[in-house]
């Protein structure tokens, strides 16, 4: 029963690169399937940005008055004109 002690030859560079690469991976996965601690609520572990609790300034407060309304109007163009091309689309694979 003359086994190695390590699965790797001595001869192999990358073993401990792949180790480590595993390692990372493992806990990367652990981290991410944690579940959220009963102290904090979903808002807590979000960005500011995400969470819209001023959904008026939509976070346009350093904005002149100009630029907030030309941002919501091309907001409101670019949302028709994907809706008229999502619809044009949908007709011309679906209902022919």
């Amino acid at each position: 029963m003359n086994q190695p002690a390590m699965p790797a030859t001595t001869g192999d560079i990358l073993y401990p690169t792949r180790v480590m690469l595993f390692i990372t991976l493992l806990c990367m996965g652990y981290e991410l399937s944690r579940p959220i601690p009963a102290g904090k609520s979903a808002e807590d572990t979000l960005l500011p940005a995400t969470i819209g609790k001023d959904p008026e300034n939509k976070g346009w407060s350093d904005l002149p008055s100009w630029q907030r309304e030309a941002s919501a109007k091309a907001v409101e163009k670019y949302a028709t004109t994907q809706e008229k091309k999502w619809r044009r689309w949908n007709e011309a694979m679906f209902e022919r």
